[in-house]
């Protein structure tokens, strides 16, 4: 979707959808957004309610299983677990990716690691392919104006052209880049507080090789799950700045996060889009 200042300003129905590395601001923009007529549809929310919700509960139930209480309650069906997945709470989807690594550190092995990053990879390009739907269901069940898609940092690696392209003929792509203080500011968070993250296979093959031969491990049992997360991600958030930079290039715009920092409000960020689709 190519637009000059003047067609979007005359857009009646706006569609936006906001790529970029968690932590960038996405979900900080939406929240501003959807207190001013827009409906604030999170990808990673529709991954976890729709599209990973029994394998997410098959994995809890598993866990509670261990516990001899617990296994005896949900076997006479006298207790139910369910997911309380909200668009400000995704723990449950970030549990279920889970972390390379020692069992013993609350890692998987390296197959049920890869079975659940599949799992989510084609759940992310369902999702994705729902935002048409839920464009025209913004408008016609719940009245909303505009429409902004808060996409998962890991669209980028889809991989999945028709994928892309569903989402430009749709939605106009905004790309947030981080500036380099703010791509040192994500990094120190990620590697303060390591969380599961999504890999593709190719790229965790390299990768892990390379962890093994730089700390001398024979075993992914070996492998301390945080430790691998934080080795992992400066080169993951590297990694996904061309493909970003290309999706922006082929079907979108780029803004910074320096811009998006100075949005506090609906009319501050219409004025930055208008802004970037001039440059």
């Amino acid at each position: 979707m190519r637009l000059t200042r003047q067609e979007f300003r005359n857009w009646p129905h706006k569609s936006i959808t906001l790529l970029g590395m968690s932590g960038v601001g996405k979900t900080r923009l939406a929240h501003i957004l959807r207190q001013r007529h827009w409906f604030h549809y999170s990808g990673d929310y529709r991954i976890g309610t729709r599209y990973l919700d029994e394998p997410i509960l098959d994995n809890i139930k598993h866990q509670a299983m261990q516990v001899p209480f617990l296994r005896e309650l949900l076997r006479s069906d006298s207790i139910y677990i369910l997911n309380n997945i909200t668009v400000d709470n995704l723990q449950p989807v970030s549990s279920f990716l889970g972390k390379l690594g020692d069992p013993e550190r609350g890692g998987l092995p390296l197959t049920e690691f890869k079975r659940r990053q599949a799992l989510h990879h084609t759940a992310e390009i369902a999702a994705m392919r729902d935002v048409p739907e839920f464009i025209g269901k913004a408008r016609s069940i719940y009245g909303y104006e505009h429409f902004v898609n808060d996409a998962g940092g890991s669209v980028c690696e889809l991989d999945d052209p028709e994928t892309l392209e569903l989402l430009a003929e749709h939605t106009l792509l905004i790309y947030i880049q981080a500036t380099r203080q703010d791509e040192e500011e994500l990094i120190r968070r990620a590697e303060s507080a390591p969380k599961p993250l999504y890999y593709r296979e190719a790229f965790l093959d390299e990768q892990l090789r390379e962890y093994k031969q730089a700390h001398d491990i024979e075993y992914v049992a070996q492998i301390d799950p945080d430790d691998f997360v934080r080795w992992m991600f400066p080169r993951l958030f590297r990694s996904r700045i061309p493909r970003y930079e290309a999706i922006a290039r082929d079907y979108g715009y780029t803004i910074t996060t320096e811009e998006l920092g100075r949005v506090k409000s609906e009319q501050d960020f219409l004025a930055l889009i208008e802004t970037a689709l001039e440059r």
